[in-house]
């Protein structure tokens, strides 16, 4: 079968690896969709691991089921799981699933970016969803990055009134800002570096949108009617945007982590002002459930998130090196989809 195995993120290439072989009840699915994450590009992260092959938003068909295979036939179309939780550790147990070990070690065989792709036996159980008929491929493929953000905004708290501040509207941060708005908070408030980004934030949900260079304490509070935001999501490595969420949270709000920072200099952070007086809390989000997957398809299927003009490329798998570029410049691009048999 054809994969592409990523060197760095200029260097992607589409090779032969024979197709995985699958045990007792274990599956192997023919991969129709697989999105592009930025997570994908972070080639800090990446590139001590490569070569890999890469891919983690996936949808496709069953192609053939294992020995002891219940639930799944060999046609059914489905969205895919690539992190699971054991359900039994200290983690698990107390509401932590996604630091569980068992997820961190769990994953595709081989990867997103591939033909074919071969699911454990507790992929089979906990991590393939069936696609309702009106669910596309593509559509399958958001139902990863939504799970994660749905999990990110409960933990952070988001609810129907509440200020959001989402910083940085790349793919995920506009997923914030179109879930928070769906969800009633208002008002939702979004930045970026990027004018088409920006844009995109309006369309998908904004109220309001800033240049992340302007971006002050001041501006929220114009647009908020004098206070600052309830919760901010600092969806960007920028090491700036850490500052910049602390200056925008209101007594009492919320700042959440959603994505990683690249820099390794230390943060420092307003002790006093943060917890001593103004009861502020900083968490962070990774991952998602197996319950927040199917939360995620529930969304999709039912009409209640209107994704599909996130979607601005589609490559076959030989355009994989392309699409990487383009999701790394994040300058005319939100969401890149890889389509093996197109």
């Amino acid at each position: 079968m054809r994969v592409a195995t990523y060197y760095n993120n200029r260097d992607i290439r589409v090779e032969e690896r024979p197709r995985p072989e699958i045990g007792r009840g274990e599956i192997l699915v023919r991969v129709e969709a697989c999105g592009i994450c930025g997570s994908d590009v972070m080639e800090w992260y990446r590139i001590h691991k490569a070569p890999l092959i890469l891919g983690h938003e996936a949808a496709g068909v069953v192609e053939e089921t294992g020995p002891g295979v219940q639930g799944f036939k060999k046609g059914d179309r489905v969205a895919l799981a690539h992190h699971l939780p054991c359900g039994k550790c200290h983690y698990c147990l107390s509401g932590h699933e996604t630091v569980c070990e068992t997820l961190r070690k769990t994953s595709f065989d081989p990867g997103g970016f591939c033909e074919f792709l071969r699911l454990s036996e507790l992929h089979v159980r906990q991590g393939v969803f069936l696609l309702p008929d009106p669910v596309s491929f593509e559509m399958g493929t958001f139902v990863e990055p939504l799970a994660c953000v749905a999990r990110g905004q409960r933990i952070a708290g988001t609810a129907p009134g509440k200020c959001v501040l989402v910083i940085g509207s790349g793919i995920a941060g506009l997923l914030h800002v179109h879930l928070a708005h769906v969800r009633g908070a208002r008002p939702v408030i979004a930045t970026d570096i990027n004018a088409y980004r920006l844009d995109a934030a309006k369309r998908f949900g904004a109220d309001a949108c800033v240049d992340a260079k302007e971006l002050t304490p001041d501006a929220v509070r114009r647009i908020n009617g004098g206070r600052l935001a309830d919760v901010v999501v600092v969806s960007t490595g920028a090491p700036a945007a850490i500052q910049q969420a602390i200056q925008a949270v209101e007594r009492g709000g919320t700042v959440l982590f959603f994505a990683p920072v690249s820099g390794r200099e230390p943060t420092a952070f307003p002790f006093n002002q943060l917890f001593w007086r103004s009861e502020i809390t900083l968490t962070s989000s990774y991952a998602a459930t197996p319950a927040e997957y199917r939360e995620a398809l529930a969304m999709i299927a039912g009409g209640k998130v209107d994704l599909v003009g996130m979607i601005t490329h589609r490559f076959p798998l030989a355009g994989t090196q392309e699409g990487f570029r383009l999701v790394e410049e994040g300058r005319e691009s939100i969401k890149v989809i890889i389509q093996p048999y197109v």
